[in-house]
């Protein structure tokens, strides 16, 4: 009865040391913020603003839009503005690794140079149990001093004048990419709204004579007029089969979509009234939210709509707002809401492309918080109705294709390796029918090289270890909000995931786990090592009852940290502290505290005695592969002798072979030592026997086949009758 609760009182003991672990590690991820930081006009009362402004005495209301702070001192007894402090979400909402966006602080100063940045709140998770959060704190000061106008790069700057490069922090490309465009961009808006740098203005478009007036459905194929959607699921609410908003959108000053839009009449009285810097276009939508926001109650600033050019953002105010009544091209939808608004901006020019913003609210489901949340969809006048066509436009890359590109080489070596672990496998029964019991180099030399690769290469140097942690964010992007994005922004493990996802359908996880986890790799070199320099005696197994109750134990932590995920997804990413990937390869041990540095050591030393320890009772990200592996579509082969032979699950490490000789495929590491067993007839009981036989009765010695039997005597003399005949 003790026996069968072992596993649960174990598990809940581990919990228990995790929890305490992780609490003492909060610092600034997922840190509970007031709400009024983000909505109250007195945004200093809420935050710490003279850390990044230093001097200030006394800050001002929330100003401008985006919104920024001004930060005064008293000199000879008059206020002097020193500067201004704004929030990074108050301006941009560019996603980190973990999809949601860093939480920032900035201080500027009245020319433009960067006084001061502290991170609020992230959700890195390899911020928490991976890279210290004094890595960030030392990213982020590289930028104080800097003027928010220059040209900041990652690593090395192209030799290009204006470009400045700042050190990375090794194992989160994605994270510093995303803070560092959030800081420069959100200093560039600051910087052109209180007037310390001066936007270039762009080439004005010349329109090209279309006379031509076009239908709705014309105007949608070409692309005159865009539509954005966004769906409740997407803003933190519950389905309801109408979507948040829809919206249709278009340029009018043209004049062929201006007409088709407006009607003949209505357009030209319309353009009469525009200045040569104003740029009307026109929003129809349907859905249960509005895009003229609570600012159109107040009569101010429209607060749910912007328009983005590169790094220029133009809001509206009630004065540059206008009714539209209808939509004159034939077969226009219907529509709960309609408006132009007219920006006015002599930067801006519709010859390149824009984006229409919508600001959701949206409800964090784990914390019950709202924020804003931008969608945004990209509009670009058609080539046919400009002069000359579109000109040459040298788009930004988003955040994941800078980490692509930034990381091509090892990209390319390893997907290489990837390939090459698949063909390897797939021809393993050559390898093995060429190896033997006592000499099985066919089989160990490839493995023991993909161990190598796994460990130096993927490991420690591009730091690609997949984590349960992935497993989480996975599932909750199919309940909440699917992002590409999020999946790419880290390309080794975007290509291994997708690599497992694959192979585990056709021969289960033991090709990733055997072979390819870093973890594992140098888990089983380090009892390979112990074996070879004496300590061969001292190493063990455990006993098959306790084996067979302890291996549910990585299942139960698989199973609990998915649950507690759903009720806090911090608190989950904390315990999966579990797996010692982390330490091991993100921070290493040197740089961890004692409690981390001690678990690890344990499971360290053990793997030197017992196989892989953790990857049979602890890992979840194992117990998470395990499941999908029950329908795989091929597994190992098997004789009908082998329901009584229990040769190969002497030998079996993984201990995946039970007293009837059934492999449990989820246990399966993919040795392949049993393989070398099954084709050996000195070592597989039933072939060794049938040899003896054959050698007793003086008949042939023939092939095995693919089954793993000898080939019938029969066949073989008939063969050699008809080829004897053939001959004759």
């Amino acid at each position: 009865m003790k026996s069968r609760y072992l596993v649960l009182r174990w598990f809940a003991g581990l919990l228990g040391v995790l929890s305490g672990l992780s609490a003492a590690h909060a610092g600034s991820y997922e840190s509970e913020l007031p709400p009024e930081l983000f909505s109250s006009p007195e945004m200093c009362t809420y935050t710490v603003c003279q850390d990044v402004l230093p001097g200030a005495e006394k800050f001002s209301v929330r100003k401008g839009r985006p919104f920024y702070v001004e930060g005064y001192r008293t000199e000879d007894g008059q206020e002097q503005l020193t500067g201004y402090v704004y929030l990074s979400t108050d301006i941009v909402d560019i996603p980190a690794y973990s999809g949601k966006p860093i939480i920032t602080l900035m201080g500027m100063d009245t020319k433009g140079s960067i006084t001061g940045i502290k991170i609020l709140r992230h959700s890195e998770p390899i911020l928490l149990v991976g890279i210290p959060e004094s890595d960030l704190d030392e990213f982020i000061n590289q930028y104080v001093g800097k003027f928010v106008g220059s040209k900041v790069e990652i690593g090395k700057a192209r030799e290009e004048d204006g470009y400045i490069s700042v050190d990375a922090i090794s194992g989160a490309t994605v994270t510093v990419i995303a803070e560092n465009q959030a800081i420069m961009r959100s200093g560039y808006e600051v910087a052109r709204q209180t007037g310390i740098l001066k936007v270039k203005p762009k080439p004005r478009a010349t329109f090209s004579n279309v006379e031509k007036l076009s239908t709705w459905d014309e105007l949608i194929d070409e692309g005159s007029v865009k539509r954005l959607t966004v769906t409740p699921q997407q803003v933190g609410l519950e389905g309801s089969g109408e979507p948040y908003i829809d919206i249709y959108f278009g340029y009018l000053k043209n004049p062929a979509i201006g007409k088709s839009i407006l009607g003949e009449e209505n357009y030209q009285r319309f353009i009469a009234g525009l200045g040569p810097s104003d740029h009307p276009i026109f929003l129809i939508a349907n859905g249960t939210a509005s895009f003229k926001g609570s600012g159109f109650v107040r009569g101010g600033i429209y607060d749910r709509i912007q328009v983005a050019q590169d790094m220029e953002t133009i809001t509206f105010r009630d004065t540059d707002y206008l009714n539209l009544y209808g939509i004159h091209a034939a077969g226009a939808p219907r529509f709960k809401e309609s408006g132009i608004f007219i920006m006015r901006s002599s930067t801006f020019s519709v010859a390149y492309p824009w984006d229409l913003v919508f600001l959701g609210n949206k409800v964090d489901k784990e914390t019950g918080t709202r924020a804003f949340a931008n969608f945004d969809q990209e509009y670009w006048l058609p080539d046919r109705y400009l002069e000359g066509g579109r000109p040459h436009y040298e788009r930004p890359d988003p955040v994941w294709l800078a980490a692509w590109k930034a990381r091509w080489p090892e990209i390319t070596v390893f997907a290489i390796w990837l390939l090459a672990a698949v063909l390897v496998y797939a021809n393993r029964d050559k390898l093995v029918r060429r190896a033997r019991r006592k000499d099985k180099r066919w089989v160990s030399l490839p493995k023991y090289g993909f161990w190598l690769i796994s460990i130096g290469f993927v490991g420690f140097y591009t730091l690609g270890q997949p984590s349960i942690t992935q497993v989480l964010t996975w599932f909750h992007s199919l309940l909440y909000e699917w992002k590409w994005e999020l999946f790419l922004t880290d390309p080794f493990i975007f290509l291994f995931w997708w690599f497992m996802i694959v192979t585990v359908f056709f021969w289960g996880r033991g090709l990733f786990c055997g072979w390819m986890c870093p973890y594992g790799s140098m888990s089983e070199l380090l009892y390979k090592i112990g074996s070879k320099i004496g300590l061969k005696r001292f190493q063990f197994s455990l006993p098959r009852h306790l084996h067979d109750k302890l291996k549910w134990g990585k299942y139960l932590i698989f199973a609990s940290l998915l649950a507690i995920s759903f009720y806090s997804m911090p608190l989950a990413e904390k315990l999966a502290e579990v797996e010692p990937f982390k330490t091991t390869f993100l921070v290493g041990v040197w740089n961890r505290s004692w409690p981390f540095v001690l678990f690890w050591s344990i499971l360290f030393g053990l793997s030197i005695f017992t196989e892989r320890p953790f990857c049979k009772y602890l890992c979840p990200l194992g117990a998470g592969l395990a499941i999908p592996t029950t329908f795989r579509f091929f597994g190992l082969k098997r004789k009908a002798e082998c329901t009584t032979c229990h040769a190969c699950a002497k030998g079996c490490g993984s201990q995946a072979i039970d007293a009837q000789g059934k492999i449990d495929h989820r246990e399966c590491l993919l040795c392949l030592d049993c393989m070398v067993l099954y084709f050996d007839d000195h070592a597989c009981p039933p072939l060794s026997q049938e040899r003896k036989r054959r050698q007793k009765a003086g008949l042939p010695l023939t092939a095995i086949d693919a089954e793993g039997y000898f080939i019938p005597v029969e066949a073989v003399q008939e063969a050699l009758q008809k080829k004897t005949g053939t001959q004759a």
